[in-house]
């Protein structure tokens, strides 16, 4: 991309740490912007010829005593945050209107080159791409309401694509999935652990074998193997495709073993176990202290408030972005 621009090889063939310091974006008013950087990384990475490990800070984490020790490369911030700490790094020309790029002070040769890397890519036709896919996705139900028609719904797309095509799902499900879970942020963390696009625990990751849930792709593999593995306890139960949807959705919320409670019980009261609304009319009986006598049920009380409100709104998403989004 940079045409013969190189000046210098500072990053060339080294591992580099880099740090998004950039807040929680779930709402934040500048976009994905994370996201954003973390494709612009990759971006250096393989224009600079260097191998690139990124991290995001944890809350009340500051990378930039790091910075100043060597222990990090490169942390991006915003501009905003940096008045105490300007005169103690070195800064970089600004990525867009709220970012920049630092590195440890007198490292004048790096800076050079970020520097000039930046200038090349702020003005390109990718970089007007890639800032577009970041940063115009408000919220899907109110887009449909508004009568807004586009032909893409995330900056991963073609991701939710790939992996929704393993599921055997309309992508926009998944997207639905995603945004509920994180509204796109791979910087989105949860009190229990749970973090990226799909909200995957640790310890599911590595069952599935995945090591860097910040990675988008990675995530999104873990998460959908998941949904997958989930998805195959409904396979020979003659449910239709959206009731073995809905049952798997549930499953992701809640857990295998509620979700399976659930059915037995309905077919214990003679309910039918294959639709999802009729589920969501027993629930109301599995909150009451007689379910603890229930041989059926394995787990004990369940209130499944959230479970049904999360089938809901995932559904609700859906038809928002088959509206906004109507070609396949």
């Amino acid at each position: 991309m940079l045409n013969g621009a190189h000046t210098t090889d500072a990053f060339a063939g080294q591992d580099i740490t880099c740090v998004i310091d950039l807040g929680d974006e779930m709402y934040a008013g500048h976009g994905l912007e994370t996201g954003m950087n973390y494709e612009l990384l990759g971006r250096f990475a393989e224009d600079n010829r260097c191998n690139i490990r990124i991290l995001t800070p944890s809350k009340g984490e500051d990378y930039i005593d790091s910075l100043k020790q060597g222990k990090v490369d490169i942390v991006i911030s915003h501009a905003h945050n940096l008045n105490e700490d300007r005169d103690s790094v070195e800064v970089s020309r600004m990525m867009n209107s709220c970012s920049e790029w630092m590195v440890s002070k007198d490292s004048d040769a790096r800076l050079r080159q970020i520097n000039l890397w930046i200038s090349h890519m702020t003005g390109s036709p990718e970089y007007r791409d890639i800032e577009r896919r970041y940063s115009q996705y408000g919220n899907p139900i109110k887009r449909a309401e508004n009568g807004v028609v586009t032909r893409t719904i995330s900056p991963y797309d073609h991701l939710l694509k790939k992996y929704a095509a393993q599921l055997g799902w309309d992508w926009r499900m998944l997207a639905a999935v995603v945004y509920q879970e994180s509204k796109f942020s791979i910087n989105s963390r949860s009190h229990r652990g749970a973090s990226g696009l799909m909200q995957v625990m640790p310890s599911t990751a590595a069952y599935y074998g995945i090591d860097d849930l910040l990675n988008p792709e990675k995530n999104l593999k873990a998460g959908t193997s998941h949904l997958k593995r989930l998805q195959r306890m409904f396979e020979n139960t003659g449910m239709e495709d959206i009731e073995k949807i809905k049952f798997t959705l549930a499953a992701y919320n809640a857990g295998e073993g509620r979700i399976a409670d659930c059915r037995r019980f309905a077919e214990a009261k003679e309910v039918d176990s294959n639709s999802w609304n009729q589920i969501v009319e027993i629930i109301p009986l599995m909150r009451e202290e007689s379910i603890l006598g229930e041989e059926s049920v394995k787990l004990g009380k369940f209130q499944g408030y959230e479970t049904i409100a999360y089938v809901e709104s995932i559904m609700n998403l859906y038809n928002a972005f088959c509206t906004i989004c109507p070609s396949i």
